[in-house]
């Protein structure tokens, strides 16, 4: 499919999903308009950031550092830009260019493989199952690694988070070895519920972190790698190198702080409101949940139609009845059956577990029907 196709079915869906009166997954996508409100509102410095240094740069960097417990936070232009800094660091601080990393993780599935290529870095994996390792398999892996990278949640596994005594333990066994922590944190602001632990306390089981603003706070982009003041310096240098040094950064800082003040409030209640809306989607004729019951505001629904069928039936609904379901569905390996990533957000608070069942309801009429 070219650039050009691709984008106009992805306007498509992006201007039927903001024109729904009803959305169960996701959120109605923000207009430009919208989000040059939502900067001026976060506002509040007078002057802007001048490559990197005050301004609202500086106001997030604080803000982050505060929130996490860490000495230092630095802003940057993406999360695969947070995740090479940190695995480079621990590659240089160890002296060990291994890196530990579950194959479904983001450096290996999203990242172009950016760690071997730009860092010279190669994967040990750590496990293959559908979870983050544990204490064990990391005190067994076969040779020794700089930096163990813990995805939480791991989301090419359906959103799945360890247990909080599962994760003392693995960070255990990777100091045991040697090898620094560095939580990919790009949703680990939702992550507190399941793990029963605040933010700092999250934080500090890690040598660095990185969290993202546009996943769950809904900013346009950014992220930020956190950690302490020698990490943060040396942040700043690769920052440059990998060319993230953007004469100004402000608009994705003010949509970041919109975020964390209306946003990251409200999380805690989309991850259990996730729980409603998994248990009813669950008895769908049919339809299989992962996890069960939800570790984040996050989960997998399969349904055993083909993708085409599903996507379609639900962009018809969004359409003509100005209802979103659930889009972007993916054919699975078995013939006929389908997944998606369902997102629990503000839109969804407004369903109790009858509208919710009317709505599937809707929706499976336009699947069966088509």
């Amino acid at each position: 499919m070219s650039g050009s196709r691709a984008y106009a079915e992805t306007a498509r869906r992006l201007t039927a999903l903001r024109a729904c009166d009803t959305v169960l997954s996701g959120t109605r996508p923000a207009s430009v308009a919208e989000q040059v409100d939502a900067m001026r509102a976060a506002a509040t410095d007078p002057l802007p950031d001048v490559y990197g240094e005050g301004g609202a740069v500086e106001t997030l960097e604080r803000r982050v550092a505060d929130l996490l417990g860490t000495e230092a936070a630095v802003l940057l232009p993406t999360g695969t830009m947070a995740q090479q800094i940190a695995m480079r660091y621990g590659a240089e601080l160890t002296g060990r260019a291994a890196v530990g990393l579950h194959p479904l993780s983001h450096p290996l599935m999203h990242e172009r493989d950016a760690y071997a290529v730009l860092g010279g870095l190669r994967a040990v994996l750590t496990t293959s199952a559908l979870r983050n390792p544990v204490a064990a398999e990391v005190a067994e892996l076969p040779e020794p690694v700089g930096t163990l990278l813990l995805e939480l949640p791991l989301r090419d596994a359906g959103f799945v988070l360890p247990t909080w005594d599962e994760l003392v333990d693995v960070v255990r066994a990777a100091r045991a070895t040697g090898a620094r922590v560095h939580l990919d944190g790009a949703r680990l602001w939702e992550s507190t519920v399941h793990l029963g632990r605040p933010l700092p306390e999250v934080a500090a089981l890690a040598d660095s972190v990185y969290v993202s603003f546009y996943k769950s706070l809904g900013g346009i982009s950014g992220a930020a790698l956190a950690g302490d003041a020698a990490l943060a310096r040396y942040a700043r240098v690769w920052r440059h190198r990998y060319g993230g040094m953007l004469f100004q950064q402000w608009p994705a800082a003010l949509t970041a702080l919109h975020g964390l003040d209306h946003e990251l409030p409200r999380l805690a209640g989309y991850v259990a409101h996730a729980r409603t809306v998994a248990e009813v989607l669950a008895r769908l004729p049919g339809a299989r949940v992962f996890p069960s019951p939800p570790h984040t505001h996050q989960f997998r629904l399969w349904l055993p139609y083909p993708a085409d069928t599903l996507d379609d039936a639900n962009l018809a609904l969004a359409e003509e009845e100005k209802v979103w379901f659930a889009g972007r569905w993916r054919d699975g390996e078995v013939p006929g059956l389908a997944m998606t990533e369902v997102t629990v957000a503000g839109p969804a608070l407004a369903l109790d577990a009858d509208a919710i069942t009317d709505l599937a309801d809707r929706f499976l009429h336009r699947v069966t029907k088509g």
